[in-house]
């Protein structure tokens, strides 16, 4: 079926807004697999297809983050390493796991994590750097694996994972979690993605023109975040929507999915 001219705009207007609210909160792939099934592409050639994007992204937002002064590398490789072991083992897992299980399991710690950020404020809200000693620990390792478990299996919503992970597992605030968070993604979705090409789970002409809208989305987003002075509250923000939405989705999917 011929693809109407509008859609490729519509496609790169929704990796603008996946780029933004993946650089600023997460779950942003929630809008661009939505996009890309709707295109016709099958669940797991469109779970490959997204990769692409957010490599690009967090990239570009690491980078304009690095150049802000705003990215702590000490201490980093304790939530990088576990965090690409567990997205290479969720990555070959993905086809085996209980889907239906684990949006229960997702749904159930949005709503934890909608707490935690809704009575801790000013947690997330300080301009401190992290205690480096905190993050150096086997709880860091633990942690981080699992959150990288997640992502390899499906991109959607480890940004939040990974912020709730830094902020309350880690002791960052958000004006420097923000910077390591896209440096952790980039580290395991790069590997992620080589498996999904590996298998022939991407399809490359919707791929590269996400990845021009989330490329696009995630500068400025990083941009604003940088040097807009009370970036942090918005940011907080609009982390407490994305959740609210995550609940939302996985509670949905859950009730919904008898397969």
């Amino acid at each position: 079926m011929e693809t109407e001219w509008y859609i490729y705009p519509l496609v790169i207007i929704a990796g603008i807004l996946a780029g933004i609210i993946n650089t600023l909160a997460g779950n942003g792939s929630a809008i661009t697999l939505s996009t890309l099934v709707f295109l016709g592409l099958p669940a797991n050639i469109a779970n490959g297809t997204n990769r692409l994007g957010v490599l690009f992204q967090s990239f570009i937002g690491y980078y304009t983050f690095k150049k802000n002064k705003l990215v702590i590398s000490e201490g980093a490789a304790w939530m990088i390493i576990p965090a690409v072991i567990g997205a290479m083992i969720g990555a070959t897992l993905a086809i085996d796991l209980d889907a239906r299980s684990m949006n229960l399991a997702m749904g159930t710690l949005m709503i934890v994590l909608l707490v935690l950020v809704l009575l801790k404020p000013k947690q997330w809200l300080s301009f401190q750097k992290p205690d480096i000693t905190r993050i150096k620990s086997i709880k860091t390792i633990l942690i981080f694996f699992l959150v990288g478990l997640h992502g390899g299996f499906i991109q959607a919503g480890v940004g939040i994972l990974l912020l709730s992970a830094m902020v309350l597992g880690a002791g960052f605030s958000l004006h420097y979690a923000n910077g390591i968070k896209l440096l952790i993604v980039l580290a395991f979705t790069l590997p992620a993605f080589m498996l999904f090409v590996y298998n022939g789970q991407v399809n490359w002409f919707w791929a590269i023109l996400l990845t021009i809208g989330q490329s696009l989305g995630g500068y400025l987003a990083a941009n604003f975040a940088s040097q807009y002075p009370q970036a942090n509250i918005w940011v907080r923000r609009v982390l407490i929507v994305v959740i609210l939405v995550a609940i939302v989705k996985f509670f949905h999917l859950y009730f919904f999915t008898f397969t």
